[in-house]
């Protein structure tokens, strides 16, 4: 059975005549202004961190839109304004997730088609299935890099006077991961195979590559990814490893709240057991793709070296 998922919705006008007898869903949106000055690219980053990525790697001579960038609300419950469909017509450049995750954008590119536009979409960047189970690729600290390299080279054939300083900034980009790496090896290092619970799949690629076992099965996860109540001997489960203090962490997607999450959450608030929020798009303002994900990292381990909770990053 399905539930209705967060107390918060961003749910804008759909044009009826761009987008007529389409239903869109997947995560909460604003749009910032779609004009940008001549000789600037037009490019769109459907979640905030792939726009973040975008501005780093472009610069100057990109203008970038993010769709989806509000960490307050519910990010399954998009539907596009009219707005979103004029910023994708103008779009000269559109990455976008893959997955199921912004289906939404296949379907606002489907109704204004331009064979100029290139759309990179991360899932085939990295060769993924259409059957891979976890959607949340920015946390997997391989994506990235790999995207950032065709942003550079997409970017650079629509403007190939600026292809040098496009590298450039590729380059600098993919240095400054290097402080997120280390964390992460780091954490590996002192605290591999430490068990942490999770409500869904939003960080695990992340938790993966610390070296972190993830105790709750994976078909809890996916129900609650889903929008599905869980079996109650799943729930009993999830809860145990509260009440049984069989877990150092409790990973909770901020973005994402009802009842059985608030629920799971105070369960183990009550144990004590450290919650560190997790996010599916960027918070804003004041972070970049680099500084969230370390920001991550830095409350995980907090949680685990000093039962430190981090609900929410400012």
């Amino acid at each position: 059975m399905k539930r209705v998922r967060g107390s918060s919705r961003v749910i804008a006008a759909v044009s009826a005549t761009l987008l007529a007898a389409l239903t869109l869903s997947a995560c909460g949106s604003n749009t910032s202004s779609n004009t940008s000055q001549p000789g600037v690219i037009n490019a769109i980053g459907a979640e905030n961190q792939y726009a973040n990525v975008l501005g780093q790697i472009g610069g100057k001579y990109v203008h970038v839109t993010s769709i989806l960038n509000n960490p307050n609300t519910d990010p399954h419950t998009f539907e596009a304004s009219t707005s979103v469909a004029e910023a994708v017509s103008n779009a000269q450049l559109i990455v976008q997730n893959g997955l199921g995750y912004d289906d939404f954008m296949n379907n606002i590119e489907s109704a204004s088609p331009n064979a100029a536009r290139k759309v990179i979409v991360v899932q085939h960047v990295l060769k993924l299935p259409d059957s891979t189970p976890n959607p949340h690729l920015w946390y997997e600290p391989a994506t990235m890099p790999a995207v950032a390299s065709v942003m550079a080279t997409d970017l650079a054939q629509i403007d190939p006077h600026h292809a040098k300083y496009f590298r450039a900034r590729l380059a600098a980009f993919t240095a400054s991961l290097g402080r997120w790496y280390a964390a992460i090896a780091a954490v590996h290092a002192h605290y591999g195979g430490t068990p942490v619970a999770v409500t869904e799949p939003v960080a695990d690629y992340l938790l993966q590559a610390m070296g972190l076992h993830i105790v709750t099965p994976f078909v809890f996860q996916a129900d609650i990814m889903n929008g599905v109540d869980p079996a109650p001997e799943d729930i009993t489960l999830e809860d145990g490893f509260f009440t049984h203090h069989e877990v150092k962490v409790f990973c909770y997607n901020e973005q994402v709240v009802d009842a059985l999450t608030s629920s799971i959450r105070d369960t183990a608030t009550a144990a004590h057991v450290p919650v560190v929020g997790v996010y599916e798009t960027m918070p804003e303002p004041g972070y970049t793709y680099q500084s969230w994900m370390l920001a991550e990292v830095a409350a995980i381990r907090a949680a685990i070296a000093n039962g430190t909770s981090t609900e929410h990053l400012s």
